[in-house]
């Protein structure tokens, strides 16, 4: 009971309705009109008290205490406006996600618990999802690595800001990314105390010419899938960056962010096999099950290992060790390669479809990119604005995403060009979808 009281004197003198120096009823007062035993009252007063809420003086009424405002009225912010179509990039399709599998992965973790397991553990993650992913990323992307080695993050943007903290640690100041590419990754860089150093990228992926004139230290690349030109880096391209790396001793941080999707062939195998010491292999879950399970993780270099097992130590003492035992039994027993398995199929159907509904509705738009990702890009014919076509696609409540929001700084003239998610769209919301671009005249 004294908790109600001291509750509601608490709200009042919040919502102002006691203001500043308001007096209150003495305690055997407020007690009688209560119908409470006045300990009840004073208990309730000396809990406020403590809190800073009320204040008392010898021989004077308790009062609201001065240092106490009423908490602002905050408006809520208008809602955004629906779209109906939202091509988001690299949006996997949720309502895939494998619920019994991962169900029964979790009761078949849970019935073996062990307390130790509950307690804080290696920041690196458990013993069981760095073996179970070590086998896993060897086997399906060709990684070289051991569980010592593997650093479980929550998710693939943390594991970037630990590579960048150890590269930074390591006495790397200067880094290139690719050019367009992901913003947050620049900002994450940048937060480290990396310089960023911008490297265009062409229909064979990153450029080495100009990677070697910029005296990076690292790059960043996306090699399997760059994003969000779609473009694969070419074996000439991934022989001269690996040949960069050796000659410069310098480090290559690979976000290998969707490789598993690719439709027309096997996809190519991970930098990081062909050169361990050189190369920091990052990886998620994200794509590939479901964003919400902040689930990422780092292949690294023995000469960087300390460094990043440091820097994820002070970020958050290690990543949920549940979800990663669950994760571990879900990669053990298979149930992620038979969705893998189903999930290819389902988006090359999309793929497909929004191939198909471009050449009938915006035959002018050119697809560009590898068979393979959650998301191609799209060239405009010269002339058109992207923006205007973005905003021109908006009104008629579908979102399309330029290629202008990814790109650093100018390379020279670029082609106007939108990137297109289709994963998270069925076949027939595609269809439509394209279709309400057509009289935009694009």
């Amino acid at each position: 009971m004294h908790a109600q009281i001291a509750h509601a004197l608490r709200q009042g003198a919040r919502s102002g309705q006691f203001p500043c120096g308001a007096p209150l009823p003495s305690t055997r007062a407020l007690a009688r009109d209560l119908g409470v035993s006045r300990g009840v009252v004073v208990e309730a007063y000396d809990q406020l008290v403590a809190e800073g809420f009320l204040r008392t003086r010898a021989g004077a009424q308790t009062m609201v205490a001065a240092g106490v405002r009423p908490a602002p009225v905050e408006q809520p912010e208008p809602a955004a406006a629906a779209v109906r179509f939202d091509f988001r990039p690299g949006l996997p399709d949720l309502t895939q996600f494998p619920r019994e599998d991962w169900s029964r992965a979790a009761r078949r973790v849970f019935r073996v618990l062990r307390p130790h397991q509950l307690a804080y553990g290696d920041p690196r993650g458990t013993p069981e999802l760095r073996a179970a992913l070590t086998d896993y990323l060897g086997r399906v992307r060709g990684v070289s690595c051991r569980p010592e080695r593997v650093i479980v993050c929550n998710g693939c943007a943390q594991a970037l800001g630990i590579a960048a903290r150890a590269l930074f640690k390591y006495g790397v100041r200067r880094m290139a990314i690719e050019n367009p590419s992901q913003p947050d990754q620049r900002r994450i860089l940048s937060d480290a105390g990396l310089t960023v150093a911008c490297v265009a990228v062409d229909a064979d992926g990153i450029r080495t010419e100009p990677l070697e004139r910029s005296r990076a230290q690292a790059v960043l690349v996306t090699p399997a899938h760059q994003f969000p030109t779609g473009s694969v880096l070419a074996p000439e391209r991934r022989r001269e960056l690996l040949a960069w790396a050796e000659r410069r001793t310098a480090f290559i941080v690979e976000d290998d962010y969707d490789a598993e999707y690719r439709y027309d062939r096997s996809p190519v195998g991970a930098l990081q096999g062909l050169a361990p010491e050189r190369v920091i292999y990052a990886g998620s879950a994200s794509k590939i099950l479901a964003p919400a399970l902040r689930l990422g993780w780092l292949a690294l270099p023995a000469a960087l290992l300390d460094g990043a097992t440091e820097a994820k130590r002070f970020a958050d003492l290690g990543s949920s060790f549940l979800e990663q035992l669950v994760y571990a039994e879900f990669l053990r027993s298979g149930a992620l390669d038979q969705h893998l398995r189903r999930m290819r199929a389902l988006y090359r159907g999309r793929r497909d479809a929004l191939l198909a509904a471009l050449s009938r509705h915006c035959p002018r738009w050119m697809p560009q990119g590898a068979a393979a990702g959650l998301h191609l890009m799209a060239v405009l014919p010269q002339g058109l604005d992207e923006q205007r076509v973005a905003r021109a696609a908006a009104r008629k409540s579908v979102r399309v995403y330029p290629i202008g929001e990814y790109r650093i700084e100018s390379h020279g003239p670029s082609p106007p060009a939108v990137a297109i998610g289709y994963a998270s769209h069925t076949e027939r919301e595609i269809a439509e979808g394209i279709s309400r671009l057509a009289p935009t005249r694009h």
